[in-house]
């Protein structure tokens, strides 16, 4: 099993951008000694929820700080980007780090951001369907071509060229029915993010790996499971932390995504999003819902986290984990801590874990 670290770059600390940000990449180049596979970062855009505004800037540098771990935009937003360019710079990044980055899509949910880039949400679904194709054609053969509905552009050859093969190096966030067919039928790994009860998620797990058997004659890749951390030996440190930081956070996720907003509805191809909003109404607010959040996350001491993902292991079947353990405004001295702690003694029992049928 791979095990990565997700940079979120929230800035609920009160400090200077700057700062944070610099601390948060520092976390990424730290990540490779602490015996992490992978590390990648989001992006997002202009508020304290998450400011990374390019993913292959900020692991250009990690590239260059680093020598062996792998590298992924977790994910870059296709429906903010111009494909021709998101082909150019992942090709770009693939030469400067020897061939390590794990090209990451998705196509986002926030309303603020598709705004302020004069992009439609509704038209989200479309925009990446075309955009993904486009790419994953351009960084294997080196060749950008478009005559699609939202992009037209000539047979253009790209530099660098590519020097070898994204076809297991491609990941798409997958957190909706439509999105799983999607990554299926064009034989994507899969990203998910931990929002709630796993059980609630086995019928799109075992959709995706069916028809990506089906569609491609071989086995689905293990998706990658992005979660939340919190991890120390007390018990009551656990408990104070979780509250202190994980509550802060998911009001924050809660806001910047609206999920109280009833736009979701309207939107069948965001239908996660629209039931996590009906889930949290009926628990009488975005700020009382996020107990079954952290119910999906991990949350606990090492021999808790260790009895976490054996149970969800047994669900789910194998997977990957990007931890997330800078949110909320926790102090870096105690993102450090329970990094280390994890990379101690969780990660060994994660990185031995056998394959088991869910």
């Amino acid at each position: 099993m791979r095990v990565g670290l997700h940079l979120g770059y929230q800035n609920l600390h009160g400090i200077p951008d700057r700062e944070t940000f610099m601390r948060e990449t520092q976390f990424a180049v730290e990540a490779e000694a602490m015996g992490f596979d992978f590390v990648g970062p989001v992006e997002h855009h202009f508020t304290d929820y998450a400011a990374c505004p390019d993913p292959f800037g900020m692991l250009s540098y990690v590239a260059a700080k680093t020598s062996k771990i792998d590298l992924i935009t977790a994910a870059v937003i296709l429906p903010w980007n111009n494909p021709l360019r998101v082909a150019e710079q992942a090709l770009q990044l693939d030469v400067l780090s020897e061939g390590r980055l794990i090209l990451g899509m998705g196509r986002g949910a926030a309303r603020r951001e598709f705004r302020s880039f004069g992009v439609e949400l509704a038209d989200s679904r479309e925009l990446f369907d075309e955009a993904c194709l486009l790419i994953m054609e351009a960084v294997e053969t080196g060749i950008f071509e478009a005559d699609t509905p939202h992009f037209k552009v000539p047979r253009t050859e790209l530099r660098p060229r590519p020097f070898k093969s994204f076809r297991d190096r491609t990941v798409m966030v997958s957190m909706s029915p439509s999105s799983v067919e999607v990554a299926a039928r064009y034989g994507l790994k899969t990203l998910r993010f931990s929002q709630g009860d796993w059980r609630n998620a086995i019928p799109e797990i075992n959709q995706y790996k069916a028809t990506f058997q089906e569609l491609h004659g071989r086995k689905a890749p293990p998706f990658i499971i992005s979660d939340f951390m919190i991890c120390f030996d007390d018990k009551n440190r656990v408990a104070d932390y979780t509250d202190r930081y994980f509550g802060p956070m998911f009001q924050t996720v809660a806001n910047h995504y609206e999920f109280m907003s009833p736009h979701f509805k309207e939107l069948p191809s965001y239908s996660t999003y629209a039931y996590m909003g009906e889930r949290a109404e009926a628990a009488g607010g975005a700020d009382k819902a996020y107990k079954d959040y952290i119910g999906g996350n991990m949350i606990g001491t090492p021999e808790e986290l260790v009895e976490h993902h054996n149970e969800r292991f047994s669900m789910v079947g194998d997977y990957e984990m990007l931890c997330n353990f800078s949110f909320g405004g926790m102090p870096y001295e105690l993102v450090y801590e329970q990094a280390k702690l994890f990379a101690d003694k969780v990660m060994p029992h994660l990185k031995t874990s056998a394959s088991v049928p869910a």
